[in-house]
């Protein structure tokens, strides 16, 4: 049984905390102070929150087999009722388990397996269905989670098919104790749908039995555009699942960042995920735990000390002013805010999600880099940028798509984007000949055919690039870009991948862009009623490689493309420092426009039919704006007087 709590205005948005008390950590139901417990709580409701995620820590809660800790349940109410004080929901998460880089046992598990041994499976079936029983009609319980991050805890061997029967039975037990909140897995989203690495838990075989599906993203990126757009990135990657998208867990501790710098990280997460479709926002996590540091797991993990939005004094961070910000600007739209729906889309390979015989894995990890530097571009060149996947058949109607350095599509894939070509669509490929040695070169049957080419590769050899910067100079008009303007790039890559595709054109095809010694760079292939659009040189690949090489040119080109086929968008910005996204409501045509960069950047505002830029309040704004370093401004438009 599905639930239908997304479907409520009054809770579409969660906007909270991860919640651990700062009198006890992952121990805190055999340290629990209620009058703490209420101070934490408050501090949450003043700072705009309206939940959080709860933990039910399974040796504490289960000390002996079959057997519930009646304190430890008592306690629970007692969290729930204050929550219920202090305007708060909360969703419990049952199999804990994995917690802040430890593994945390009931003495009786005896290290049977969690999936497969059904003495293990009906334990925690049972636990999950006495708390539901119990507590399904408080009214403090928005949701429940099955676990946290259970690939760290039960392992990542497991197939699809035993996940999901270890799934199933849990929700199933859920369901029979009449409990009618959403569910979900809470195994962070890292199944091979997402990462392209398999763990068993697979998005696709899960989605008919959960209500939302729960990113977990903590990104280490070289790239400081990549890194703020990361989480955004996921999100889109989990929403073409028909499943509402939670950021269930994110953060920052204070022991890797300052306290000022985690405050812009989490500015652009919050915004950018909202433009990608999040639909709630679970921080890691409420508070800091300098008392608890003596305390498994903080004496040996000391960075878990310092995510908190709240410091040990008891002091909102700059985080938490950030994330008051931002629920404060939620909340103006009374749960009416959504995405507009994108037009162009980066195409997800069948590879990627989908481990073929006799394949490698660096193919998946390629394309888990190049599609991330091409989401990070298509956000830059002001695109509303959708993720679409080949295995899926490429569902909707979009009208540009994007493959960035592709290595690999399926014959089924190729066939499929010939059809959207004939129906007028426009295609965008950038080569890629892989990374390594074992079968070098495009995996992309009729690419002749495709783009009004002949390519004229040799047999097991790379067309090495020798030269230090790749200039494309473009001898015709495309889009935004006129005839003699010069771009210029990096190229960085293994010595296989250091490569261009070699082409001659077709009568019909026409050329572009020359690079720096005259070879085709860009061409551009009327095929049906579509266009599709062919670059030489793998350039996301290049750009994944190199550190804070964002913004770059590659953006001028996405954007010159989408307007070249029609997809200008609303409002864009010539300068790529400054992303545009745009959201609807009832009310207004809503943009985010976010300088992403250190920079003080002053750019103007292209506007379609010259209208006019207001502040949500109507007030007129410049459309030469002035955009200090990592500001984020709202506006909408209006008909110019």
């Amino acid at each position: 049984m599905k639930s239908t709590t997304f479907d409520n205005p009054d809770n579409y948005f969660w906007i909270g905390v991860n919640f651990w008390s700062s009198s006890g950590g992952p121990l805190m139901w055999h340290h629990y102070d209620p009058e703490i417990i209420r101070t934490e709580l408050s501090q949450l409701t003043e700072n705009g929150c309206n939940m959080t995620r709860s933990f039910l820590y399974w040796p504490h809660f289960v000390p002996y087999e079959h057997t519930l800790d009646e304190e430890v349940l008592n306690r629970f109410k007692d969290f729930l009722d204050a929550h219920l004080e202090n305007n708060l929901v909360t969703i419990p998460t049952f199999i804990v388990g994995h917690m802040s880089g430890e593994n945390w046992d009931p003495s009786w598990r005896n290290a049977r397996d969690l999936y497969r041994d059904t003495t293990m499976v009906a334990e925690q079936g049972w636990f999950a269905h006495e708390i539901a029983e119990r507590f399904k009609d408080h009214p403090s319980i928005s949701g429940w989670l099955i676990s946290n991050e259970m690939p760290l805890y039960g392992g990542r061997d497991a197939s699809h098919k035993e996940i999901y029967a270890w799934t199933q039975a849990i929700i199933y037990a859920i369901r029979a104790a009449g409990a009618k909140q959403p569910i979900s897995v809470g195994d962070g989203a890292w199944g091979v749908e997402m990462t392209g690495v398999e763990n068993g838990f697979s998005i696709r075989s899960l989605k008919e039995l959960v209500d939302f599906i729960g990113p977990h993203v903590y990104p280490m990126q070289n790239d400081e555009i990549r890194q703020f757009l990361y989480a955004a990135y996921t999100c889109s990657m989990a929403t073409g699942f028909d499943l509402p998208v939670v950021m269930e867990e994110f953060g920052v501790t204070s022991d890797f960042a300052s306290d000022e710098n985690a405050a812009i990280y989490y500015r652009h997460l919050l915004y950018s995920t909202l433009l990608a479709g999040s639909r709630g926002w679970i921080a890691w996590n409420n508070c800091d735990y300098d008392n608890l540091y003596t305390q498994p797991p903080y004496r040996h993990h000391p960075f878990e000390l310092h995510f908190g939005l709240i410091d040990s004094q008891g002091n909102p961070k700059p985080q938490m002013n950030e994330f008051s910000a931002f629920a404060k600007f939620i909340k103006k739209f009374q749960g009416e805010l959504t995405p507009v729906k994108g037009q162009a889309a980066i195409v997800v390979p069948e590879h990627f999600e989908t481990i073929f015989p006799f394949t490698e894995e660096s193919v998946r990890s390629d394309m888990s880099r190049h599609m991330l530097q091409a989401y990070a571009i298509a956000r830059l060149a002001d695109l509303n940028i959708e993720m679409t996947r080949e295995k899926d058949g490429f569902p909707g109607n979009h009208l540009l798509y994007i493959m960035p350095s592709t290595k690999i599509l399926t014959t089924t894939g190729v066939t499929n984007l010939e059809s959207k070509l004939k129906s007028g669509a426009a295609l965008y490929l950038s080569y890629f000949g892989g990374s390594t040695d074992n079968q070098r070169g495009p995996w992309i049957p009729w690419l002749n055919r495709l783009f009004g080419v002949k390519q004229k590769m040799r047999y097991g050899l790379a067309e090495s690039i020798t030269d230090d910067v790749i200039q494309f100079k473009f001898v015709k008009d495309m889009g935004n870009i006129k005839a003699g303007q010069i771009l210029n790039f990096t190229p960085a890559a293994t010595t296989a991948a250091l490569s261009y595709l070699p082409i001659d054109v077709e009568d019909t095809t026409q050329v572009i862009a020359i690079d720096q010694n005259g070879i085709p760079a860009i061409t551009s292939y009327s095929n049906g009623t579509g266009t599709s659009f062919l670059c030489t040189y793998p350039l996301e690949h290049f750009a994944a490689n190199v550190a804070n090489d964002n913004p770059n040119n590659i953006c001028t080109i996405y954007q010159a493309v989408a307007i070249e086929v029609g997809l200008t968008p609303q409002v864009y910005t010539d300068d790529c420092r400054i992303t545009i996204g745009s959201m609807k409501s009832s009310e207004y045509n809503v943009f985010i426009a976010a300088n992403l960069t250190s920079d003080t950047v002053e750019a103007t505002m292209n506007c379609l039919d010259n209208q006019r830029i207001v502040t949500l309040e109507w007030e007129t704004l410049p459309k030469k704006m002035t955009f200090l370093p990592y500001e984020i401004v709202v506006f909408a438009l209006t008909k110019s007087d």
